[in-house]
C-alpha cells in the first residue's frame, strides 16, 4: 500500500504521462453547456470515460439526458458500442446526476503496466464521445427542441 503522498505522486505521474503521450486538448468541460461535461476517471479498480449531466435545475438535467437517450442507438452503433446510460446516478457524495459512461475493469493507477491500456481506452472513447457531441451539438444544446 502507498501512503497518501506516494499515491498523489503516482496519480500526478499518471496524468502527466497521459498528457505527454496523448498531447491534445480534450473537450471535457468546454462544451459551453453549463454542468454538461466529459470526464476521465481512473482508480485502483477501473478506468472510465463519462458524460456527466449535472445541472442544478432538475428539468434541464432531465431534458439533456433525454436528448442523449434519444440518440442512444446512434451513439451505441456508431461511436461507443458499450455505453451505459443511467438517468439517476448517485455520486459518492450523494448527489444525483445523469451519466453515460464506458469503463474497463482490472486496471490500477498504481500499476504502471496497466497505464498503456488505460491511455488507449481514454483516447479511443473520449475521441468517440467528442465526435458524437460535435455531430449533435446543436440538437443537444437547444433546450427548446424537445426529444
Amino acid at each position: 500500500m502507498f501512503n497518501k503522498e506516494e499515491a498523489q505522486k503516482i496519480k500526478r505521474e499518471f496524468w502527466i504521462t497521459f498528457a505527454q503521450e496523448y498531447p491534445r486538448k480534450w473537450l471535457l468541460y468546454n462544451t459551453r453547456i453549463k454542468d454538461f461535461s466529459f470526464k476521465f476517471h481512473v482508480d485502483n479498480k477501473k478506468a472510465m470515460v463519462s458524460l456527466d449531466i449535472e445541472p442544478k435545475d432538475e428539468e434541464h438535467r432531465k431534458i439533456y439526458f433525454e436528448k442523449i437517450e434519444s440518440l442512444k442507438n446512434i451513439l451505441i452503433e456508431e461511436y461507443i458500442y458499450d455505453a451505459i446510460f443511467e438517468r439517476n446516478f448517485q455520486l459518492d457524495n450523494g448527489k444525483i446526476i445523469s451519466r453515460i459512461w464506458v469503463e474497463i475493469d482490472n486496471i490500477s493507477i498504481n500499476n504502471k503496466s496497466t497505464w498503456p491500456t488505460v491511455f488507449k481506452f481514454f483516447d479511443k472513447n473520449m475521441e468517440s464521445y467528442e465526435r458524437f457531441f460535435y455531430e449533435f451539438e446543436d440538437y443537444i444544446r437547444d433546450l427548446e427542441i424537445n426529444t
